[in-house]
């Protein structure tokens, strides 16, 4: 077994774990009603895309989210929340910089000896999610936990569950068989609506990074706006969450696989997409632990 695919099997009892410590981390998290930015950079962009569509959708207050490099300095927050998960990536740093003093920032980070720790007013530490892969999976997905978490229960808001029964499905998604047809696809386009698109750019990024796989990744109800031309057989619409009406359909006339888990907490089924990037990675020879052109943190020259 890969690291990466070890890693990815932790991630139940690391949900409830975050659990715990998000109900007991204090100040620095957001308020409801504050106006809030949440930030950082590939993986950690696409949780706090899925976080902030979920604490808005709670009516918890305004939430943005924002690529760390394409922050915009002339909007005004209450709040910063930035995920970085080595504590040393150059845009995060650059941002939290610039808010010092001016806007309170809360920073998720696994690593306690980095700058982060300086650099953010309050910061939750999530050391036991920690990696030795580079590939980001229970870390990122770990942050989010904890961030769901702090929002209470917002059970039936974008088909979420609390996170309890989130890490219960998540059980379920480490261990059922990936069926083949989606196993040996030649191309796979990920979908979601709300909290679960996000979801749904991290799992394309992933196959991405791990396997060099040919991804795309859209709202659902963009699907058939254009993106429908690229299914055929041999690829896959992977929804996650319910599937809107007539999609199936749709899939199923152009020859393509349609996969979902609708009743499934979102995050749960992008563990299976985890494992379907280690997998598809391996079948290529590929080394998960190891991928391609990827550091474990971007760290620019001064």
């Amino acid at each position: 077994m890969s690291r990466t695919a070890a890693e990815i099997a932790t991630q139940p009892a690391s949900w409830r774990r975050a659990a715990e410590a998000a109900a007991s981390f204090g100040e620095g998290l957001p308020r409801p009603g504050e106006r809030v930015a949440v930030t950082g950079c590939g993986t950690s962009w696409f949780m706090a895309i899925a976080y902030a569509a979920l604490r808005e959708a709670a009516g918890q207050g305004e939430t943005d989210a924002f690529a760390s490099s394409e922050f915009p300095a002339s909007r005004a927050y209450d709040r910063v929340v930035a995920i970085t998960r080595s504590g040393t990536t150059t845009e995060v740093l650059d941002l939290l910089a610039r808010v010092r003093g001016k806007v309170p920032a809360l920073a998720l980070t696994a690593d306690p000896k980095t700058p982060v720790m300086d650099a953010a007013d309050a910061v939750a530490v999530l050391d036991w999610a920690d990696e030795e892969s580079v590939v980001q999976t229970r870390f990122a997905t770990t942050a989010l936990a904890f961030l769901r978490a702090a929002l209470g229960d917002v059970r039936g808001v974008a088909g979420v569950k609390t996170v309890a029964e989130a890490a219960a499905d998540a059980e379920a998604a480490v261990a059922d068989p990936l069926p083949e047809a989606v196993r040996g696809a030649g191309q796979w386009t990920f979908l979601g609506r709300g909290f679960s698109y996000g979801l749904a750019l991290e799992a394309a990024l992933k196959m991405r990074e791990a396997a060099g796989a040919w991804t795309e990744a859209y709202p659902a109800m963009e699907y058939r706006h254009g993106p429908i031309a690229i299914t055929g057989p041999g690829r896959v619409a992977w929804v996650f969450g319910a599937v809107p009406e007539g999609l199936a359909g749709e899939v199923e006339r152009v020859g393509g696989t349609l996969h979902a888990h609708p009743d499934a907490d979102p995050m749960a089924d992008l563990v299976r997409a985890q494992r379907l990037a280690v997998a598809v990675a391996e079948a290529k020879g590929y080394d998960p632990d190891r991928p391609r052109n990827l550091t474990r943190s971007v760290i620019l020259a001064p």
